[in-house]
């Protein structure tokens, strides 16, 4: 569905130096520096996968993503779409990829949402039955019904994001891109939309890349995540295998009925955590197992109660940008 290879987008920038000689001189002589922003990028996408594509600010994910959708022509490398060029079939491509930018809309800000839909369907060229029976689907998913004939300028951020991925699927696309999809909703609102993008993804096997920087919608939604840092691959691989590649830490809590005096000097390396009645370790899974804390704080104190927490996503990937652990571990 989606083939990308060797993709890499490069800006020029002029360098200038400082106070009204440097201006002079840039503009006399200009210093050409360049930039990448993506770096050789390959990877291909089935049809019905969703991929969560993420990194940090500055990553070079907007550019991937503009050039995915035809926006920005590469450097170099190319990208195939539904085995069509973004950048040489556009006329063509974008009847086949629907795109949401969590904050922006591609609904008229004045006009009922419902003649929004039908300004879009004669744009997209969508047959009036088809239209029908595409309302009908949509509204089941999304619930649109209570505000579809309302003002967009009317709509709450919750109600517009529903709206906005309604618009974006009119046309039955094929691919569909997702920017933010749940920035600034809360959290029954978030749910919701979750609930939509799933049901969506499993009735009509869309494709679809989701980018967030909520770590839970990656968590919930993405079969794969694909994380760049400065335009180069990090990792890619499934979220179960990102935990069990580089989620080694793990978190194991104790309630105690009384305050007892805990030593743990002889299990190395790990946290450890004593609020008296309260303890809390993390641990290294390939130094030690759960059982051996366990058989150790149940025979030198009263435990009225123990959880185990595995190993976080939003840990894991915080400490990727952080330089604290590498795609080559």
């Amino acid at each position: 569905m989606i083939k990308v290879e060797h993709l890499q987008k490069n800006f020029k920038k002029t360098v200038k130096e400082p106070g009204l000689k440097g201006a002079l001189k840039s503009l006399i002589k200009p210093q050409i520096e360049v930039f990448q922003a993506v770096k050789d990028i390959s990877f291909e996408v089935p049809k019905g996968q969703i991929m969560g594509f993420i990194g940090a600010n500055g990553a070079g994910k907007s550019t991937t993503i503009k050039m995915l959708t035809g926006i920005l022509t590469p450097t170099s490398g190319f990208c195939e779409i539904n085995h069509q060029n973004p950048q040489k079939n556009r006329t063509n491509y974008v009847k086949d990829i629907g795109v949401v930018f969590g904050q922006r809309t591609q609904l008229w800000w004045d006009l009922a949402l419902h003649e929004t839909y039908s300004v879009l369907k004669e744009i997209y060229n969508v047959p009036e039955q088809q239209f029908q029976k595409r309302m009908e689907f949509l509204n089941e998913v999304l619930d649109l019904q209570e505000f579809i004939k309302d003002p967009v300028r009317t709509l709450s951020l919750g109600q517009r994001m529903r709206a906005d991925i309604a618009a974006s699927l009119l046309h039955s696309p094929k691919v569909l891109f997702l920017d933010e999809p749940t920035i600034g909703l809360d959290v029954s609102v978030k749910d919701n939309i979750r609930k939509a993008i799933t049901n969506i993804n499993e009735e009509e096997q869309t494709t679809i890349i989701l980018t967030t920087h909520d770590l839970n919608d990656i968590e919930l939604l993405a079969d794969r995540i694909f994380m760049i840092d400065k335009g180069e691959k990090m990792f890619d691989g499934s979220v179960e295998k990102l935990k069990q590649t580089f989620g080694k830490m793990h978190e194991v809590k104790f309630t105690l009925t009384e305050p007892s005096a805990l030593d743990y000097y002889s299990f190395t390396g790990i946290e450890v955590e004593n609020n008296k009645l309260e303890i809390k370790i993390r641990f290294d899974i390939t130094q030690y197992n759960v059982s051996d804390l366990l058989t150790y704080t149940m025979s030198h104190a009263k435990v009225q109660d123990l959880s185990v927490k595995d190993a976080n996503i939003e840990e894991i990937i915080r400490k990727f940008f952080r330089k604290e652990i590498s795609s080559g571990e």
